[in-house]
C-alpha cells in the first residue's frame, strides 16, 4: 500500500503534486520549528559551555598570575627592608669608615645562638682577634677565633664575655657579663659591682668605659631594666637588655684599630689552609 501510494504521488499531475507537497510542508513545519529550536538551544548551550571553559581557564591563569605577583610583592618588600637596613648600616660605616670593617654574619653557634656568631671576613681582610664588634644599634661582642677568611664573635650575652662599662647619667662603673636569654627570647646581661651609694634607675644608658683595652669608650651596650642590692650589701647590680638585637643581626662592624694583622699569623694560617 505504501508503494502504491508513493507511486501514485510520483505520477500525480504537477498542480496536484504541488498542492500535496505544500500540505506536507505545512503539516511538518511545526515539528521542524520544534526541532530547529531544540537544535539552536543545544548549539547555544555548547557555545556557552565552551565560553565557560574559557572563563575557567582564564580564571586559572589569573589565579596563577595573582600568586606570582603576590610572591614578587613579598620579595620586593623583603628586598626593600634589607635595602633600608643596609643603608642604615652603610651610613654608620661611612661615619666610622676608618675605624671599623663591615662584615656579614654567615653562621651561628648551633648549641645556642646567644653564644657566638661567625663572620665572613678574617685575617685576609685585616680582622684580628680581641677586636670589638658592633652594629648600628650598639655593642655585639668581640672576635675570639680568626681564620684566613672567617672570624668567630663571642656575644656580650655569653657568660664568658665581660665588658668594663659605665652608666652615662651617673658615671658609675661596673662589669657587664652575659646572662644568656630571657623567657621572651631576648639576650640579657648583668652589670655587677656598681657602687651601692649611686642611684641607678631603670632606663639608664650603659656604655663601654674604654678600660681593659678591648672595647673603645662610649659604645652603647644597652639600658638598665631592674636594679638589685647585693646579698651582702657591698654593691648593687642591674639587669641590662642589650640594645643590639643579637638574634637578628646580619651585618656587623669589627674594629680595625688602623693597623694590619700580624703578618706571621697571616702566613701561619695560609700554611694551615686558612683555618686553625
Amino acid at each position: 500500500m505504501l508503494a502504491s501510494i508513493l507511486l501514485v504521488m510520483l505520477n500525480l499531475p504537477t498542480p496536484v503534486s504541488r498542492k500535496v507537497e505544500s500540505s506536507v510542508r505545512e503539516g511538518i513545519s511545526p515539528l521542524q520549528q520544534v526541532f530547529s529550536g531544540i537544535g539552536f538551544r543545544i548549539s547555544e548551550a555548547l557555545i556557552a559551555l565552551r565560553g565557560l571553559g574559557g572563563i575557567v581557564r582564564e580564571n586559572q591563569e589569573l589565579s596563577a598570575e595573582m600568586v606570582r605577583l603576590q610572591n614578587e610583592t613579598r620579595l620586593l618588600r623583603s628586598l626593600a627592608a634589607e635595602n633600608a637596613d643596609l643603608r642604615r648600616q652603610l651610613g654608620f660605616a661611612q661615619r666610622n669608615i676608618s675605624d671599623y670593617i663591615p662584615c656579614e654574619v654567615i653562621g651561628r653557634d648551633v648549641s645556642g645562638w646567644w653564644q657566638t656568631i661567625r663572620l665572613g671576613k678574617g685575617v685576609s681582610e685585616n680582622v684580628g682577634e680581641n677586636r670589638a664588634v658592633i652594629s648600628a644599634e650598639g655593642l655585639v661582642g668581640k672576635t675570639i677565633d680568626v681564620s684566613l677568611h672567617t672570624a668567630d664573635v663571642l656575644l656580650i650575652s655569653d657568660p664568658a664575655c665581660k665588658v668594663s662599662a659605665r652608666i652615662s647619667r651617673t658615671g658609675a662603673f661596673g662589669i657587664v657579663t652575659g646572662r644568656g636569654v630571657s623567657p621572651r627570647g631576648r639576650a640579657v646581661c648583668r652589670m655587677e659591682f656598681i657602687n651601692k651609694n649611686i642611684n641607678v634607675l631603670p632606663g639608664d644608658e650603659v656604655l663601654t668605659s674604654g678600660l681593659g683595652g678591648v672595647y673603645p669608650q662610649g659604645i652603647l651596650i644597652g639600658y638598665v631594666e631592674k636594679v638589685y642590692q647585693d646579698s651582702h650589701g657591698l654593691y648593687q647590680y642591674a639587669e641590662i637588655e642589650p640594645k643590639a638585637d643579637l638574634g637578628m643581626i646580619t651585618y656587623v662592624f669589627v674594629e680595625s684599630r688602623g693597623d694590619p694583622v700580624d703578618e706571621f699569623m697571616r702566613e701561619r694560617l695560609q700554611e694551615q689552609g686558612g683555618y686553625r
